[in-house]
């Protein structure tokens, strides 16, 4: 009699969400690793976007100021989602759920689904590139590493960080196209 094998999960998100956040905890084990995602994320918090609104504010004369105030109004409305949906969703952090997934930072609330800091990473890139596309370069290589940071240190799945990126996207456009309706002139 041929000994039977269990059956293999197939390669889901289910099954290669934990792979690649295990896989980023090893690699982060390395202290310049996770030193450097751990600034990153700290500045992901919002000290980087508050100071970019504020020099964008204080350098761009009037269209300057509508521009930090569409990125605040596309701020608060990115806060009231994510905390809306991991509410819902309650999805436990990755170093909640898997032992060998270590947090290298501490998180700001209890739950993971969506990234919020990759949320708000996407939605203010796509307004400052919009309107100031000499951005573009720090303002995506920022994003995305903001994005890669909170995988790196343990606080989201990948597919947290997913789900943040397609949510800014779209609440980002959506918030030029609420922009070009009210004020087509400036646009």
């Amino acid at each position: 009699m041929i000994p039977s094998t269990p059956p293999h999960d197939p390669l889901t998100w289910r099954t290669i969400d934990p792979l690649l956040c295990r896989a980023a905890s090893r690699w982060a084990s390395r202290r310049g690793i996770h030193c450097f995602f751990g600034v990153i994320s700290r500045l992901g918090d919002g000290w980087f976007w508050y100071s970019l609104i504020a020099a964008i504010a204080l350098s761009g004369g009037g269209r300057g100021r509508l521009v930090a105030l569409q990125m605040l109004g596309t701020g608060f409305v990115a806060w009231l989602l994510y905390r809306s949906l991991k509410r819902r969703t309650r999805r436990p952090r990755p170093f909640h759920t898997h032992a060998d997934v270590i947090a290298r930072a501490a998180a700001l609330d209890e739950y993971s689904f969506p990234s919020g800091h990759t949320l708000h990473a996407v939605s203010f890139s796509i307004v400052a590139i919009w309107w100031f596309p000499f951005l573009a370069l720090p303002l995506v290589v920022f994003a995305s590493l903001v994005a890669m940071s909170r995988v790196v240190l343990g606080l989201h799945y990948p597919t947290d960080v997913l789900a943040g990126f397609s949510l800014g996207a779209a609440l980002g456009a959506g918030s030029l196209w609420v922009c070009s309706t009210l004020i087509p002139a400036v646009v």
